[in-house]
């Protein structure tokens, strides 16, 4: 059963950066799609990047977000820089099987992290 735990979270000013992690047991990040979606309150949960036989990310966080991998600490990351305040929401780091495709909904996805909170004051 794999398992995820994000962390990295806090409260940060506009134009700030924050690294998000999500730590990986119970299997090799290597071998998952690994993405990142996040949920303001009172909206649905949107995808933000992958990384998987490629990386992807949603157009409003392209060229300030990055996502990149470990393999020896078995842990994925979001790089978050120039950040603005319609960033504010809660991550989640999620794995689906195999890298065979990117995905990019919530569907698509086996396992969830708890999530970690991005606040963004402007």
């Amino acid at each position: 059963q794999v398992q995820l735990v994000e962390s990295g979270g806090g409260l940060v000013q506009a134009g700030g950066s924050l690294r998000l992690s999500c730590a990986v047991s119970g299997g090799a990040a290597s071998s998952y799609a690994m993405g990142w979606f996040r949920q303001a309150p009172g909206k649905e949960r949107e995808f933000v990047a992958v990384i998987s036989w490629k990386t992807y990310y949603r157009d409003s966080v392209k060229g300030r977000f990055s996502i990149s991998e470990d393999n020896v600490k078995n842990t994925v990351y979001l790089q978050m820089n120039s950040l603005k305040s319609e960033d504010t929401a809660v991550y989640y780091c999620a794995a689906r099987h195999y890298r065979t495709s990117v995905p990019v909904t919530p569907e698509e996805y086996n396992y969830w992290g708890q999530g970690t909170q991005v606040t963004v004051s402007s």
